[in-house]
């Protein structure tokens, strides 16, 4: 088999508070192929935004910081090496689209300004060389008179335009790695249709990969490859898409995919079907309990699962699962 792109093996990150230490991520480890999309999912604060962070090296130290584990990108490790290293390889080899556009895009620069910025430190382009590329860019993630836009403000853009900035900032130097945290966050549905349509064709023409965190199952049901479900810091199951869609092996993987809203669901006829949600709420830092940290919300917990916290083993072809009683295959 082909070496992974990305391979992370037991990545630790630990947030320092007045409290006390916690480990925020923990014992985290998947793999992105060349090419491929991993997605990431779980509900707020599972730590999905804080792993894609930790593999960046972009988390705010202090309070936080990477202080385990292994981060091989194209065979190199990552883990501990200087920063200057870290900032030639961000932007050029990996790249981020954060969460929200309208305050990850400085508001006092230009759109073309800040997509040029990149090529010029990343590949070395002159001026006016660079601002051809920012328009080149903005035309090819789908703005309309990009000649024109490459001289507006963030504010001046609406929410999709802005969203388009940012790929079009992640892509202009030709990552082949490409980590999108909720690229859809706060879009019209059909500016969140768009905006996944444009990333799916840019990895295909580019030969991208992909790890998308989010939160919206659909969206991985329809464009990823494998899957790391997360919960509490933890990967509780990690699996192909199509295996975990249709007979997922972790109680919580099973309790998001039925939370998924349908317009049938189990309701009688002429009546409106009940949305299935989760009991309860992932615990806060620090308030995590021994054991699974699922257990309080399982359905299917053991007094096994009080007492010995479990490990991500093997349950079924290609899907692992940390989970001592994990939902029967049909």
């Amino acid at each position: 088999m082909a070496e992974p792109l990305l391979d992370v093996r037991g990545l630790k990150t630990r947030l320092w508070r007045e409290a006390g230490p916690v480990w925020a991520v923990d014992d985290v480890s998947f793999s992105i192929p060349p090419g491929g999309t991993l997605g990431v999912v779980g509900e707020s604060g599972c730590g999905k935004s804080l792993t894609a962070l930790s593999v960046m090296r972009l988390v705010p130290d202090p309070p936080v910081r990477v202080e385990g584990g292994s981060i091989r990108f194209q065979g190199e490790e990552l883990f501990g090496v200087p920063e200057a290293r870290m900032r030639r390889l961000r932007g050029r080899h990996l790249s981020m689209i954060f969460q929200e556009p309208m305050t990850s895009l400085n508001p006092v620069y230009t759109a073309g300004e800040q997509i040029a910025e990149g090529t010029r430190l990343h590949l070395g382009l002159s001026r006016s060389a660079a601002r051809e590329h920012a328009v080149e860019m903005l035309r090819q993630v789908g703005i309309s008179a990009p000649e024109q836009r490459v001289d507006s403000y963030p504010h001046q853009l609406s929410g999709g335009m802005r969203q388009r900035v940012m790929i079009a900032m992640a892509l202009a130097s030709g990552p082949e790695l490409l980590i999108a945290d909720e690229p859809t966050t706060a879009l019209d549905v059909t500016i969140q249709a768009q905006i996944l349509e444009l990333l799916k064709r840019l990895q295909e023409e580019r030969r991208m990969a992909v790890m998308l965190i989010t939160h919206d199952l659909g969206v991985v049901a329809g464009s990823c490859d494998a899957v790391v479900v997360m919960y509490a810091g933890r990967v509780v199951e990690r699996a192909p898409v199509r295996p975990l869609f249709r007979q997922p092996a972790h109680p919580y993987t099973a309790g998001l995919l039925r939370s998924i809203p349908s317009l049938q669901g189990d309701a009688a006829p002429g009546q409106r079907p009940r949305l299935k949600t989760i009991p309860g709420m992932v615990p806060s830092l620090g308030q995590w309990p021994g054991g699974c940290r699922f257990r309080d919300r399982c359905e299917r917990a053991l007094d096994l699962c009080a007492r010995v916290e479990p490990v991500l083993e093997t349950k079924r072809d290609g899907q692992e699962a940390a989970c001592h009683n994990p939902v029967p295959a049909p």
